[in-house]
């Protein structure tokens, strides 16, 4: 078992204090979004701007037109939600070096309920000019894509959890932004996954063999500069694609599949998400159960293509 993607997002933070460039701002809630590991390695590059989003990502700005790394968070349905409009206009539209990391994101936050499960940040997001989109798997990918969006010149956003996730990848992987990583490889269907999703892509893969179907599952961390070329690829080589994502199908990974492969390359698809729907409260595995984000849903809608 791993760790929550956000405790990896903090411990990248302190190692990636050694950078004097690097400030890090949060809105009240540091212990929570793991910032508080920043603030204790470097306490005068630290900045708790209270329950004020739209005045963090503001000051983030300022930092990044002055030359720093600015690194903001907060949950995600506030950051992304009350702040877009600051988002949009101060950090995208001028293209600042200001650097979004949202934890909380999807149902896994559980027992908090529908008004704080973020089902739409990625839609937001991803809609802005500018803006790149990661949604890391595990907490070595996370690691890897904060040391890569600090090292990219740009908005980027980054979508955390709450919950432990199953670490997939080892020391030796490596991360670049734009592009997506092939997990498993069939000839039957392909899985394409983001976030938590992929290690349930990957159970239900295992599943799916043991009756005869072999699955390609793919990664695709990136959702914002989309791995084209990749997608194309393995829609190509299938002919049938499930989009597996702990996001509204509204907007979100399945939406950027849908708008690519209906240009480029007419593919059959299968959308697993949350179908229009808030999220409500209760546990996270009951929730992903709900909601049917789950190995046995996946496998389930691949036996019906």
């Amino acid at each position: 078992m791993g760790i929550a993607t956000r405790e990896a997002y903090g411990q990248a933070l302190v190692e990636l204090s050694k950078n004097e460039k690097i400030v890090v701002l949060d809105a009240d809630l540091a212990k929570a979004t793991k910032t508080i590991e920043f603030k204790k390695a470097c306490p005068e590059r630290f900045f708790d701007m209270g329950i004020s989003e739209q005045d963090m990502i503001g000051t983030a700005a300022g930092f990044a037109a002055s030359g720093k790394i600015p690194f903001v968070s907060s949950f995600a349905i506030f950051v992304a939600g009350r702040a877009f409009e600051q988002i949009r206009n101060s950090v995208c539209y001028p293209k600042l070096n200001v650097k979004i990391a949202a934890t909380h994101a999807g149902i896994t936050v559980g027992e908090d309920g529908g008004t704080h499960q973020a089902i739409e940040d990625i839609a937001l997001m991803r809609s802005i000019p500018n803006m790149v989109v990661l949604n890391p798997s595990d907490d070595i990918e996370t690691k890897a894509a904060i040391y890569a969006a600090a090292e990219y010149y740009g908005p980027v956003y980054i979508r955390l959890g709450r919950s432990a996730t199953p670490t997939i990848h080892d020391e030796n992987y490596k991360f670049e932004i734009g592009k997506g990583e092939i997990l498993a490889e069939g000839k039957d269907v392909a899985i394409i996954a983001t976030g938590i999703m992929v290690t349930k892509s990957l159970e239900a893969a295992k599943k799916l063999k043991e009756d005869g179907i072999n699955v390609t599952v793919v990664n695709i961390s990136t959702i914002k500069p989309l791995d084209k070329e990749l997608i194309i690829k393995v829609a190509k080589a299938t002919g049938k694609v499930v989009i597996a994502e702990e996001h509204s199908v509204i907007g979100g990974l399945g939406s950027a599949v849908c708008e690519l492969l209906s240009q480029e390359l007419p593919t059959k698809i299968k959308l697993i998400g949350l179908n229009d729907t808030f999220g409500q409260s209760g546990t996270p595995d009951a929730l992903l159960e709900h909601y049917g984000l789950t190995a046995e849903k996946i496998a389930e809608t691949i036996k019906g293509i």
